[in-house]
């Protein structure tokens, strides 16, 4: 479809996106919690940034809960939560099978993606993800590019849209437990920007770095001045940049350096029998070296017939660093997810604390040492929302106050002059 001829506006899961005036770029920047920004703003290590809150768009946003990669990534390309498009973890129980299962495509989506609209009126879309686990859902009934830097060198024109990304981006494929995988991701972008006339690119950054380093570490800085560098790059190239977070982090240690973890699965087969319960960690990944499943947030379900919930509610609740222990009648309706795929309880652990399944479910050799830095909770749901661009007179008047990390692409398709 000419230029001429495309589409005013499309309209996804409820709201209506102009077409867009320039280039639109929005990055997930996996696990940049505000800490990040606020630590390396002031260093000087992000002028890009800094240009960014102080002539575009700044606030802090709430991400989706549960605060985990999967579920955010797909409410941020839906501009909605998981009760519209189905996605609350990256792992769950299947009701029906009773196997645990890990989301590597889009077999959980209920909605389509703007992405997907914008395409199916013309638009040209790109989509780049860090992890491949991602890319079949932020590509789910999109005709376009969809590709990651997990699996760059694997490219075809069948399945992802181009057949030689490493190529165009000139290196290879990066290690998935290194910053470059983000870096790659950029730079994959930068590249299809530079080459193709694109509407809309969605780029999902890896949260490596801020599961290893906190905010005021050398590594953060470094890493920050990488990304920080590449924006620039796509400013250069004309586009409009949103930028928001799937969540924050925070360090779930006890001052010594050892995980602070309650083993909920522990817990109730002690109480209650074993494989009466099952404990799932909807942050588990193909990636769990970051953080050995552990997070903020699990799920239980009741396994044995006629068990009190109540008194198994009772019992979750109990344990010191528990925040929250819900039904999941009260989950669905708190966090806006979808009721008929909530497990019997939702439990969320109190800031700096890890909750997990049992001990023998968890391998944490892989730490080597390090402090466990993770997310899920409430303490990891506010994340930066930045928009490149000065808002227009609208979107400028609106109150700040419960905008939301899936509201980025009604800002920057919408908001901007």
């Amino acid at each position: 479809m000419s230029a001429a001829a495309h589409a005013t506006s499309i309209e996804a899961n409820g709201r209506t996106y102009r077409w867009p005036v320039r280039p639109t770029v929005v990055v997930c920047f996996d696990g940049c919690d505000p800490a990040y920004i606020e630590a390396s703003a002031p260093a000087g290590h992000i002028p890009t940034i800094s240009r960014f809150l102080k002539d575009g768009f700044y606030s802090v946003a709430d991400a989706a809960m549960p605060t985990f990669t999967n579920p955010n990534n797909v409410s941020i390309v839906c501009g909605a939560p998981p009760a519209v498009h189905g996605v609350a973890g990256n792992y769950y129980l299947d009701r029906e099978t009773k196997q645990e299962v890990m989301m590597l495509d889009a077999r959980l989506m209920r909605a389509p993606t703007i992405l997907s609209q914008f395409s199916k009126a013309g638009a040209k879309i790109a989509v780049v993800t860090a992890k491949d686990k991602l890319r079949k859902a932020l590509a789910h009934e999109m005709d376009g590019i969809a590709v990651s830097a997990q699996y760059a060198d694997k490219c075809t024109m069948d399945e992802n849209g181009i057949d030689d990304l490493t190529g165009l981006v000139g290196r290879g494929t990066p290690d998935q437990y290194s910053p470059d995988l983000s870096l790659f991701v950029l730079d994959a972008g930068i590249r299809l920007l530079e080459t193709r006339p694109l509407d809309l690119l969605y780029l999902s950054l890896s949260d490596l770095v801020q599961h290893k380093h906190a905010p005021d570490a050398p590594e953060a800085h470094a890493f920050m001045k990488a990304v920080d560098d590449r924006l620039a790059r796509l400013i250069e190239l004309g586009a409009t940049i949103g930028i928001v977070a799937d969540h924050g982090m925070n360090d779930l240690s006890h001052e010594d350096g050892t995980p602070n973890v309650v083993y909920l699965g522990d817990v109730l087969d002690e109480g209650y029998g074993f494989d009466t319960t099952r404990v799932i960690c909807p942050i588990t990944d193909p990636f769990v070296k970051h953080h050995g499943a552990l997070g903020g947030f699990v799920r239980v379900h009741l396994m044995a017939d006629g068990m009190d919930r109540d008194a198994v509610l009772k019992t979750i609740a109990a344990q010191p660093g528990i925040e929250l222990a819900l039904t999941g009648e009260e989950a669905a309706e708190r966090f806006e997810f979808p009721l008929d795929r909530e497990a019997d309880i939702v439990v969320v652990g109190r800031k700096g604390v890890a909750v997990g399944a049992r001990t023998v479910d968890h391998d944490l050799s892989q730490l080597a040492g390090e402090r466990l830095r993770s997310h899920g909770s409430l303490a990891e749901q506010q994340v930066p929302f930045i928009i490149s661009h000065p808002l227009n007179d609208d979107y400028a008047k609106r109150p700040t106050t419960g905008l939301r990390n899936f509201d980025v692409f009604d800002y920057a398709v919408n908001g901007v002059r």
